[in-house]
């Protein structure tokens, strides 16, 4: 009977680390993917802003509506479009923390 409680204490140590272990790889595998979705969408957008779609909307920052489908597969927050005098600035930022953070992209406009 001891040796199965000194076994069973042997293999829960080994494990347990091993189940975190893949929990915490798991929630960095998800933050990465979001993040590489909200920079796929960012670095489109901004391409259609730098184009001249940026002329209808006035100087200042307003949220951007984003209409693609892959959007559903982000964590809540908003797009942000900033635009300057000789800039426009598209940001992606989530309202909740470790999941991708905060990608931006500016360009310079004529």
């Amino acid at each position: 009977m001891f040796e199965l409680l000194v076994a069973m204490v042997i293999v829960t140590a080994t494990i347990l680390p091993l189940a975190y272990a893949f929990a915490s790889e798991k929630r960095l595998a998800l933050s990465y993917y979001q993040r590489a979705v909200a920079m796929e969408l960012v670095d489109g957008e901004t391409e259609v802003l730098a184009a001249g779609e940026w002329r209808t909307f006035p100087p200042g920052t307003h949220p951007y509506p984003i209409h693609a489908d892959a959007a559903t597969n982000l964590p809540p927050g908003q797009f942000w479009l900033t635009i300057q005098t000789n800039t426009v600035r598209l940001e992606w930022q989530p309202s909740v923390t470790r999941h991708g953070g905060t990608v931006a992209r500016e360009v310079t406009i004529q």
